[in-house]
């Protein structure tokens, strides 16, 4: 018996119990009054039945796995594995894509040889946590059953459960994001114990290629993160927000004030669909149309050293990416001042236009500039725009025609193939990220407070 098998086992005796908990409650109510409707006691049934059983094989799971593994491990056939633990794991790979039928025959001998156990060992975990989830769904419907009676709360039961279902959701995302920081923490501090933080934060060298041996060249790579850090603000913060917030700004405020209600029903949807857009699309865009463009630009205006790679040409598509983020923010900033302010402007005899220059904006200001502080989160969290129109080398530039290169393109670098996480190389990645996230972190900060005010003011 499978897990799924199992599951399905699970969830028919839970909607059996909610079924029967529903039906006594409705005869219990011929002879008294029920503290709570009869549904609310089928619920509580259901719940008894499936949650505790549900969250037992969630936790089963991956214990079935280890077990599993142990016990092809200790089995004569995989006592004989090679001690080198990547061979081994494809073997053991292999032997399990044969047992579940993914492969009809295995490459390596031993595998073949492992199959059949590791077959056996997952059937019989699989039977032992499925019987128990089974036993423990029985369980739960009996004590549910047990407690039906007129006088019994089921509503409040039942709300205590998804109360309890909400709380776990929450904290799903709180310890998440705690693991990320912690992660991230502990890999960086690692990596300042072979890197001095000085360096790394006020160094202007970027070359992170470590030698194998001491007496090659570059035994020692250099790991500036300031070239890095200025691409990513230069390309995202500066040449992107020049883009998108005139642009973004504008066509909310025409949106807003000046389109008719037909032609606003249309331009609003086919401008927000360029936040659907995947990235990998404006990067073959940026690489293949934007960049020789701002390339043969750069020429014509006697910059030779333009090059097809080039930051302007990754700002300016970043930031056509992150108009809709811009514009949308900003349309329900202004759609959000309250009417009143619009007629008492216009009925002083202010023009259309001084409304929305001296009362609109400077009245939807916080929002917009939260909207604008949410885009340069977004911006300069970007990679594929970057990898594929700006370049790899780090060059501490203000010449928008050079290549540059930002964190995240550098962290797919650092990352990309088999490498081994005990090198200033590797580990490096993890410092960019630690420090990438609290700038991010802060930016994201400032803008809900902004937002924040603003709501308070206008709710």
């Amino acid at each position: 018996m499978s897990l799924t098998i199992a599951l399905v086992a699970v969830v028919l005796i839970a909607a059996a119990a909610g079924f029967l908990g529903r039906n006594r409650a409705r005869g219990l109510r011929r002879d008294a009054r029920l503290n709570s409707l009869p549904i609310y006691h089928g619920l509580y049934c259901f719940v008894w039945a499936f949650l505790p059983a549900a969250l037992f094989l969630a936790v089963w799971s991956p214990i079935q796995g280890g077990l599993v593994d142990q016990a092809v491990m200790a089995s004569p056939a995989g006592q004989q594995l090679p001690d080198f633990d990547m061979a081994r794991d494809a073997i053991l790979s292999e032997a399990r894509q044969v047992a579940t039928g993914e492969l009809a025959a295995a490459f390596n001998p031993e595998a073949d040889k492992l199959a059949p156990v590791w077959k056996a060992a997952s059937s019989r975990y699989a039977a032992i946590g499925g019987g128990l989830a089974i036993l423990l769904a029985l369980a739960g419907a009996a004590w549910g059953w047990t407690r039906l009676n007129p006088t019994f709360r089921a509503r409040t039961g039942v709300e205590r459960w998804i109360m309890g279902f909400l709380v776990a959701a929450s904290l799903i995302a709180i310890l998440t994001t705690l693991g990320i920081v912690l992660s991230l923490l502990f890999e960086t501090l690692r990596f300042f114990s072979m890197v001095p933080a000085s360096d790394f934060l006020f160094g202007t060298q970027w070359s992170p290629q470590v030698a194998i041996r001491a007496d090659q060249a570059g035994s020692s790579g250099a790991f500036g993160s300031i070239p890095l850090f200025w691409g990513t603000i230069f390309i995202g913060a500066i040449i992107a927000m020049i883009v998108a917030i005139p642009l973004g700004l504008m066509s909310a405020i025409f949106l807003t004030q000046y389109a008719p209600a037909k032609l606003r029903s249309v331009l609003k949807p086919a401008l927000e669909i360029l936040a659907g857009v995947p990235t990998v699309v404006y990067g073959y865009f940026a690489a293949l149309t934007v960049a020789p463009m701002v390339r043969d630009l750069g020429i014509a205006i006697g910059i030779s050293s333009a090059s097809s790679e080039s930051a302007l040409a990754a700002g300016l598509v970043m930031g056509i990416m992150i108009i809709p983020l811009v514009s949308s923010m900003a349309d329900d900033s202004i759609a959000a001042v309250p009417q009143s302010m619009r007629d008492g402007s216009l009925a002083l005899g202010a023009t259309r236009s001084e409304t929305i220059r001296k009362v609109l904006l400077p009245a939807a200001l916080p929002g917009v500039v939260g909207g604008v502080l949410l885009a340069v989160s977004r911006a300069i969290g970007e990679t594929m725009i970057v990898v594929m129109a700006a370049g790899l080398a780090a060059n501490l530039t203000v010449n928008p025609f050079e290549s540059v290169t930002t964190v995240t393109t550098q962290i797919v670098q650092l990352l990309t193939g088999d490498q081994e996480f005990d090198s200033p190389k590797t580990l490096a990645a993890f410092a960019l990220g630690l420090v990438l996230f609290i700038v991010t972190l802060i930016l994201n900060l400032i803008a809900l407070r902004v937002v924040r005010k603003y709501r308070e003011a206008y709710e």
